[in-house]
């Protein structure tokens, strides 16, 4: 039974069944040959004792060097096919959580900061593949030794096995206790390290803005407080899981001191019956059938001290169990997201709802070669969060025709050309293009035809050359360098890219850094131009160049 938390693994854990089995299959030899180790420990000082030889130890040795050798070789194994397909679902998630995040809308970013989505493609990513990889391994070499270890402890001495299970409900009661709370702590650091994340990354945007008001020792005031707290968190946990190990230690070390005591009474005195004085005085009867050699008494301790790590590495399962368990529910938080734009089920020939999904094929693209550009809102009204933005906007502008939309700050400017590509949706049928219901066209068919270019100018942290042919879509082929020195001339900063020394080579830094407003601009407009759009909508573009400039633009 799959925990509800973790069930949207299980599709990525059934692409990787064949490893899955291959790596099964290694876990059973390696345990199942370590498993005989104590066997031969058993018969050799059973065998030894009766008289040494040459012969004899070196059968042994080549026995236990044999057992050795081929545990080491399943053992690498094990670990190469479970970790390798931990790292194969690590990469299937971290793509299939980037290629959410990239369709999810524009309003998502607005409501989520950055730093705390970096914070779970990273930090909750890999503890979600530590969950996949060592604590699947770890967990079932545990059940796989634990069960056969078992079989040959009763087979040895059923009673004396019991006794050395006593402290296994106490184990179980103190592994529950400790896996919630690890739980609970882990999802509140984990919150913790995305505020810290987030205010990394707004440091490091906003560099200027902090250092042009002076601002340093307050943001570094301010880090260092939640730095605290996250190693207050962290410290809490650590202090947890240094409880829990030496409490599963200790259950074993009680388990070893009632088998050394009992079964060594039962080899010294060769007794059926081992007595155990109680803090009261009376004397109790552990009634222990039948003698032990001292073969099978060695090896039932060997068994013991074997299962010494499989108790500790459980104390570890269940801390990466735990935190992948609280990752994978944040994760879960962002695949759990619809994107709030999204193509819509409707016939392209008749525009009716409830027919199969819009197909992108050959006929997508002949509606988009067919937009000619004409763009009409019909009795538009909009608003966010209730707030009323338009109201009863109707205008039509035809294609191949430009118009400049003028007003105060708020006035809705910037929210009537989003309504366009669709970054934000406007009531059905109140947006339409050359006549068409704008939801009937396919999102990136739409966008395809639009060159837009926002107020908050952002260009990637390569050169220029390729941020002005980022416009142009990998299927449409790679843009040539006459197209884009045609689209920087036609936005008036051909002449600023030449005077480079690198010339269109130049890296302009994050965000374009290392450009004035103006270049950063002309720059977009440049990326916007080359797609050689129906539609092209600047939105404020030009707010930072000389009216010289624009106007040389504008012609």
């Amino acid at each position: 039974m799959v925990p509800k938390n973790l069930r949207p693994l299980v599709p990525y854990l059934k692409r990787h069944r064949g490893g899955l089995l291959w790596g099964g299959l290694c876990v059973l030899c390696n345990n199942g040959v370590w498993i005989l180790f104590p066997q031969v420990l058993r018969r050799a000082v059973n065998d030894l004792h009766s008289g040494v030889t040459r012969q004899k130890l070196l059968t042994y040795a080549l026995l236990v060097i044999a057992i050795a050798l081929i545990k080491g070789i399943f053992q690498f194994l094990t670990r190469w096919v479970v970790i390798g397909i931990s790292r194969d679902i690590e990469f299937d998630l971290r793509n299939d959580l980037f290629k959410h995040l990239e369709r999810l809308s524009y309003s998502y970013y607005q409501r989520n900061r950055t730093g705390d989505i970096m914070a779970r493609a990273t930090n909750d990513l890999n503890a979600v593949r530590m969950l996949l990889g060592p604590a699947i391994m770890y967990s079932a070499n545990t059940i796989v030794f634990t069960a056969g270890a078992l079989f040959f402890m009763l087979a040895i001495s059923p009673k004396l096995t019991l006794f050395a299970f006593l402290p296994l409900p106490i184990a179980s009661i103190v592994i529950q206790y400790f896996g919630r709370r690890i739980h609970e702590r882990f999802e509140r650091i984990q919150a913790m390290f995305s505020d810290i994340s987030a205010r990394a990354q707004e440091n490091f945007s906003g560099a200027r803005v902090i250092r042009a008001y002076v601002q340093e020792q307050a943001e570094i005031a301010a880090f260092e407080s939640a730095n605290q707290e996250y190693i207050r968190r962290s410290l809490g946990l650590v202090r947890l899981m240094g409880m829990l190990w030496p409490t599963l230690e200790l259950m074993l070390g009680i388990a070893v001191v009632i088998v050394l005591w009992l079964g060594g009474n039962l080899v010294i005195n060769g007794q059926s019956d081992v007595h155990l004085v109680s803090y009261l005085g009376t004397r109790t009867t552990l009634s222990l059938s039948g003698s032990m050699d001292v073969g099978a008494f060695v090896a039932f301790n060997t068994y013991m001290m074997q299962l010494t790590w499989p108790v500790i590495a459980l104390g570890w399962v269940i801390n990466i169990f735990q935190r992948g368990t609280a990752s994978m529910v944040r994760i879960q938080e962002i695949l759990s997201q619809q994107p709030e734009i999204a193509d819509e089920d409707i016939d392209m020939n008749n525009g009716e709802t409830g027919a199969p999904p819009v197909r992108r094929d050959a006929e997508a693209v002949a509606i988009s070669d067919a937009i000619l550009g004409e763009i009409e809102f019909c009795n538009l009204n909009f608003a966010y969060n209730g707030t009323a933005v338009l109201k009863d906007v109707n205008l039509r502008i035809p294609a191949g025709s430009s118009l400049a939309i003028v007003g105060p700050t708020g006035s809705g400017k910037t929210t009537l050309v989003n309504l366009i590509p669709r970054i934000y949706d406007a009531a059905p049928g109140a947006v339409l293009i050359d006549g068409r219901p704008i939801r009937q066209f396919p999102l990136d068919t739409l966008r395809r035809q639009i060159g837009f270019v926002p107020q908050e100018t952002f260009l990637f942290s390569d050169t220029i050359r390729e941020n002005i042919a980022y416009g142009i879509a990998q299927e449409d082929g790679e843009a040539t360098q006459p197209d884009i020195q045609a689209a920087a001339d036609a936005a008036n900063i051909a002449q600023d890219i030449e005077s480079f020394p690198e010339g269109y080579n130049t890296t302009v830094g994050e965000r374009g850094i290392t450009l004035s407003g103006g270049q950063k601009q002309r720059t977009a407009i440049a990326r916007a131009l080359l797609r050689s759009p129906r539609i092209l909508i600047l939105d404020d573009a030009l707010s930072s160049v000389d009216t010289h400039t624009e106007d040389k633009i504008l012609n």
